[in-house]
């Protein structure tokens, strides 16, 4: 492993936008559909990771909803959060808030509680094997009605003490952060976080949306928010996190290439960007390959790399003591290394 591998491995960092589904790697993909009896359209695990190919966001979701299927028991979803755990120790990671979004599930008659039990006693795993804190936000899917999202709200009812915030995800061109205001905000009355993913394939006016209208904590991607310099100083005042995922960017062509990432841009206009995967399984890269293929390619040097997982900590929905104590660690890594 080269200086810079060595150096991001154990930079002590938080994963803020990582879509539990979206680590479920080919190898797991055709372990669970044998294990539960799952037709799916690949021979082999070479022909899953083949077909994990994309031109756009709705070509990546198409086979992320497809390969979701194999997901149908408790110890599946289990499995597939305690396999991303231990790739996240070993990248640094010593606390993860993870999407995961119960509607691809419910929809297809899994019932929520099934996810959850799998969830989080990967998430009690975590904390015992890894010391990893772990926070779980519901996702509800845009490409649906809002109605739908409070029903999933409502069926999330005895879990919420367990439940940091909801997010929203999935096919953002055409639907619009306002189409889910009365639903965020009945989640804010319910006293959760929330996250948005805006500016990723939509416009900058999605994420002034997602800041009026939704009233998020967090702003999921963000990029196109550099498209309006306006966007850009508000951000910056109000030290909004974005939660970047370059690899991500770059396999569903919302960046050319890693060498026109504009995390350093990000980081000189004084927004608090943070790097994660998104959907490792399916992108090419857990967190630290993120961390080193971006730092490679814009040419980033320690202390960006440093202040970037500081930016996590202090993006993320820990309480202050916390974050205080996790930002000493880093200190102290970043001192001795």
């Amino acid at each position: 492993m080269s200086d810079l591998g060595s150096f991001v491995a154990g930079l002590p960092k938080a994963e803020l936008h990582l879509h539990i589904e979206g680590s479920l790697e080919p190898e797991m993909m055709v372990a669970l559909a044998r294990r539960n009896r799952v037709a799916i359209p690949f021979a082999s695990v070479e022909e899953v990771r083949a077909a994990y190919r994309f031109t756009d966001l709705q070509s990546f979701l198409d086979i992320y909803y497809a390969g979701a299927d194999v997901l149908r028991t408790a110890e599946d979803f289990h499995d597939l959060a305690a396999a991303y755990f231990d790739r996240a120790a070993a990248d640094g990671v010593t606390h993860a808030e993870i999407f995961f979004d119960p509607q691809t599930h419910t929809h297809r008659g899994i019932a929520f509680a099934t996810v959850m039990d799998g969830l989080l006693a990967a998430v009690d795993g975590a904390r015992a094997k890894h010391g990893m804190s772990v926070y779980l936000i519901m996702s509800y899917l845009r490409h649906l009605d809002e109605e739908d999202a409070f029903a999933t709200l409502a069926m999330a009812e005895p879990w919420l003490d367990r439940l940091v915030g909801v997010g929203l995800d999935s096919s953002e061109v055409g639907n619009p952060p306002a189409k889910f205001a009365r639903v965020f905000a009945a989640s804010r009355e319910r006293g959760l976080k929330l996250c948005c993913h805006a500016g990723e394939e939509g416009p900058p006016a999605y994420v002034h949306e997602a800041l009026d209208l939704l009233h998020v904590d967090r702003i999921d991607h963000g990029n196109r928010s550099m498209e309006d310099a306006g966007l850009v100083a508000r951000l910056a005042r109000s030290a909004m996190t974005l939660t970047v995922c370059p690899l991500s960017n770059v396999a569903l062509r919302n960046v050319d290439r890693l060498e026109d990432h504009p995390i350093d841009r990000m980081l000189a206009a004084g927004l608090r960007a943070t790097i994660h995967s998104d959907d490792p399984a399916y992108f090419g890269g857990y967190i630290a390959e993120n961390f080193r293929a971006v730092a490679e390619a814009r040419g980033l040097g320690r202390e960006q790399l440093v202040t970037l997982a500081r930016n996590s900590f202090l993006g993320s929905f820990l309480p202050d003591d916390q974050v205080a104590a996790q930002l000493t660690r880093l200190d102290a890594y970043a001192e001795r290394t």
